[in-house]
């Protein structure tokens, strides 16, 4: 009996279900395969053992990965983000605190005001995207 015939409304939920299903099964497989490269405790050997296990296997190879490794996948990832939010503020206070004679914070509005259009600068060259120079001028500004 196949119900997905006789309804095509059920038809059209089933067809959007497995589109679904299959864009969350890539994106889940990228973010494996993501995770295989960015952990420094995987030696050379194992990354490529994981890989090649990943991209010949897919479906057995993303399950066993995500058993046997899924734990330290979320802290991987934090650590990821961590450090990606320190070099841009390092970024930031070496961008800005390098124009003015005092070269801090706080030193005055001349100075806010220097480093607010070196900021520009640095967005116009496309440097920075748009949210970075909202953050870093808010930083300056408050």
């Amino acid at each position: 009996m196949n119900l997905a015939y006789d309804y095509p409304v059920l038809g059209a939920f089933w067809t959007v279900m497995w589109i679904f299903l299959w864009i969350l099964w890539i994106l889940l497989l990228f973010r494996v395969i993501g995770d295989i490269f960015r952990d420094d405790d995987l030696s050379g050997a194992a990354k490529t053992g994981w890989l090649v296990f990943v991209v010949l296997v897919p479906f057995l190879g993303v399950f066993v990965y995500v058993l046997a490794r899924g734990k330290g996948m979320g802290k991987r990832q934090v650590r990821h983000a961590q450090a990606q939010q320190r070099a841009f503020d390092d970024y930031i206070r070496e961008t800005a605190g390098s124009g003015g004679e005092t070269g801090g914070r706080g030193a005055g509005p001349g100075n806010a005001a220097d480093q607010l259009a070196k900021l520009s600068e640095i967005r116009a060259k496309g440097d920075i995207t748009e949210a970075e120079f909202q953050r870093a001028k808010e930083k300056i500004l408050h």
